[in-house]
């Protein structure tokens, strides 16, 4: 089975499921991840992202280290401008996934969840959305939403969709190689008690796994799905 995961900045794909990655690869899945934005120069006083050269070459090395960990077969890298994919048009986005999507041929797609703080989850869940609409023919016959520690939980209630999960994947054998794959991020990662601190992640997945009954798993929320 072909499994893309689209998701906004690097780390977000280890974020939202990347044990989830790993299991797949382990059954013999063929997992890619596409990544859209660069997710550094947001952080920068002004728009000038030459200054962020050696930062953004090695949040690329981290993707790269991180996807080898969880066993996916590729990453790629896109360079649209940190927290600020609302200023671009939605289609620039929507032809990149569907790029990926003609490519890859994925039955599973996973994405960011349509409620997050980041805007540039939300403009990824919209493009998604679109890339994936059900024309006959169309791959993709799984659509699931992950949660991002640090920007799903952190919307206030009333602001957004809440996430609210209605799938969940046992990860009980594979959340390790989630946390070492996030450890390839370290400078994207925070002390506890911050919600994206290796603690956090681990203790968001052991409460998910007790939510249904296992050691450990990661949650979703089921967009479609079709059965043939």
């Amino acid at each position: 089975m072909n499994v893309l995961v689209v998701a906004a900045h690097p780390d977000d794909e280890v974020l939202g499921c990347g044990a989830t990655i790993a299991k797949h690869g382990k059954q013999g899945d063929v997992v890619h991840s596409l990544i859209l934005a660069e997710g550094a120069t947001s952080r920068a006083v002004n728009r000038d992202r030459s200054q962020w050269k050696s930062q953004l070459s090695a949040l690329a090395v981290a993707a790269h280290k991180a996807s080898e960990i969880l066993g996916a077969a590729s990453v790629t890298l896109d360079n649209f401008a940190d927290n600020r994919m609302d200023g671009c048009e939605l289609l620039d986005v929507i032809k990149v996934v569907e790029q990926a999507i003609d490519q890859y041929q994925p039955e599973v797609v996973y994405t960011h969840h349509s409620g997050d703080v980041n805007i540039d989850h939300r403009r990824i869940h919209e493009a998604v959305i679109t890339a994936c609409r059900p024309v006959p023919g169309h791959p993709v016959k799984s659509l699931l939403f992950f949660e991002i520690p640090s920007s799903t939980e952190w919307q206030p209630p009333g602001s957004a969709p809440i996430f609210a999960p209605n799938w969940f994947v046992d990860v009980t054998e594979t959340l390790n190689l989630k946390l070492k794959a996030l450890e390839a991020y370290q400078s994207e990662m925070r002390p506890w008690p911050h919600p994206r601190s290796l603690q956090a992640v681990e203790h968001l997945a052991r409460w998910r796994g007790a939510s249904v009954g296992v050691e450990a798993a990661e949650a979703f929320i089921l967009g479609r799905q079709l059965v043939m």
